[in-house]
């Protein structure tokens, strides 16, 4: 049986959290847990069949990565979910700006699927895959 898949709308945006990781260095254990989250509300893990702390799969138009599905700190409504800024939100936030030079780190949509059996990679891995330099 596939994994079941839902579609969210994506904002992604700076945290306290990310800010402290931040101080500790963005290869800190610190920044990785405070980035690799995506925060879901808890009518979206029903309609995705998932635990919380579950890693899922998140895609967009441009690509996908594998993060932790937490449930949200903040008053997101069902169908939105919450990336912190980072190298990982980054492997998902389409390039296109509408003209304003900046690409929309609000508001596009993203399929997440349980992806509990894979690993999140480290800000260094993202980096490179994103580049290339990672062989599949």
């Amino acid at each position: 049986m596939a994994n079941k898949k839902i579609t969210v709308n994506i904002i992604t945006c700076r945290t306290i959290q990310q800010g402290v990781g931040m101080e500790a260095g963005k290869t800190s254990q610190k920044y990785f847990d405070a980035c690799t989250i995506i925060q879901m509300h808890p009518e979206d893990f029903k309609r995705l069949g998932a635990w919380r702390n579950t890693n899922v799969k998140v895609t967009s138009s441009v690509g996908s990565v594998i993060l932790k599905a937490v449930e949200t700190r903040e008053d997101l409504v069902p169908g939105l979910a919450h990336i912190p800024m980072g190298p990982w939100a980054n492997r998902i936030v389409p390039g296109y700006t509408f003209s304003t030079g900046e690409p929309c780190f609000k508001g596009f949509p993203a399929d997440i699927e349980i992806a509990a059996n894979e690993r999140i990679m480290g800000a260094v891995e993202v980096l490179q895959d994103a580049c290339g330099l990672i062989r599949k």
